[in-house]
């Protein structure tokens, strides 16, 4: 079988990023094939550069480092309301859907031990939110104004928290500090992260797979449950969220390699 030749069809009606999460696949099958001796390599990593890039859809994003790390300057300077600016900051550190960060509630978040716990409509499935220290800062400076409430990010018309925020107040404010929709959405952090993650940090697909609570199987087909690389991930999240530190303080950043 030419695996090449199968994504090529695949990217060909379209589907591009379709064409990158199969390949994601078929890597998970290549290194169980050789941790059980059934294969010498990995050898999708050689593939990632013969495949297009995922261009921005529907909900566009930012992927460049250095273009990272100015989003970032630019929402830190940003002059909203307070629960607007700690929703643009926390949103790169967790990544989760706009739905869910906006919803999140005080009483599935343990600051102690550093996890968000929820249920995932869309999947159907929990979900854990490995917290780094970034993110517990952010929603410890934010609990004394929204914590008496259910919401961490209340409706600023309902001040006794039981509505969320719209889910238009993160999107405007990405517009107030000068990212139009074409070029940054709420979203795009999710790709902002998958692509940066695995494209420059070179973390492993299935662990950020887990994080953006997709479905993930195992060599057997089995779905992962919601513990599956727990520890990884906790490591993941503190190097994500200390990387994306490095990006905002001005770091020297690694271009992303793309197909030519």
């Amino acid at each position: 079988m030419n695996i090449l030749e199968c994504l090529r069809r695949v990217e060909d009606r379209g589907a591009v990023e379709t064409a990158h999460r199969v390949l994601q696949i078929v890597g998970q099958v290549f290194r169980y094939a050789v941790a059980t001796g059934r294969a010498e390599r990995d050898i999708t990593p050689d593939l990632k550069g013969s495949l297009s890039s995922v261009k921005g859809g529907h909900f566009a994003s930012i992927t460049e480092p250095k273009a990272v790390g100015e989003l970032l300057r630019a929402i830190d300077k940003y002059t909203g309301t307070f629960t607007a600016v700690c929703g643009l900051q926390l949103a790169p550190l967790v990544f989760v859907r706009p739905c869910e960060l906006r919803a999140a509630e005080w009483a599935h978040i343990d600051l102690e031990a550093k996890e968000w716990r929820y249920f995932v409509t869309k999947t159907g499935t929990d979900h854990i939110v490995p917290l780094s220290n970034q993110a517990v800062a952010i929603l410890s400076e934010l609990k004394p104004l929204t914590g008496h409430g259910r919401y961490v990010f209340p409706s600023e018309r309902t001040p006794h928290g039981n509505r969320c925020m719209s889910e238009n107040t993160l999107g405007a404010a990405l517009r107030r500090i000068g990212y139009s929709k074409e070029q940054m959405t709420v979203h795009g952090f999710r790709a902002m992260a998958r692509t940066v993650m695995d494209e420059v940090l070179g973390i492993r697909p299935d662990f950020i797979e887990h994080q953006l609570a997709h479905a993930v199987r195992d060599a057997n087909g089995r779905a992962y449950n919601r513990t599956a690389h727990l520890p990884e991930r906790r490591a993941m999240m503190q190097q994500w969220a200390d990387y994306l530190d490095g990006l905002k303080n001005g770091a020297v950043v690694i271009p992303i390699n793309r197909a030519v």
